[in-house]
């Protein structure tokens, strides 16, 4: 539910894309990390299996809400991440603020 009031993050992949190539940080090694683990992400973001199952117990749509508020501030941190390394531009104002202390490579996707 707070997921859905605090609206949909883009997927770091299309977020990395829409990034100017021409810019002197997008050959970096770091941005190429920064790519790869956005390209990951989502990969395992289409793959983990579905929530539908937790919809049955009383705890169900918590869980759900809880697990997309949790895909959504992990997109945000990884688009995040791919504009900080891949972009010589001011952060945009969505992706600026106290995100926590999470880091992207460092959460595993259940």
């Amino acid at each position: 539910m707070a997921a859905a009031m605090a609206g949909c993050a883009t997927s770091p992949v299309d977020y990395g894309t829409s990034l100017s190539q021409q810019d002197q940080k997008w050959a970096t090694p770091q941005c190429q990390r920064a790519r790869a683990a956005a390209s990951d992400y989502a990969v395992r973001e289409k793959t983990h299996p579905g929530w539908e199952f937790a919809a049955l117990g009383p705890y169900g749509l918590g869980i759900i809400a809880a697990t997309k508020e949790h895909e959504q501030k992990q997109r945000r941190l990884l688009a995040r991440d791919l504009h900080l390394q891949c972009s010589s531009l001011p952060l945009p104002k969505e992706l600026q603020g106290d995100m926590g202390a999470a880091s992207p490579d460092k959460v595993k996707y259940p």
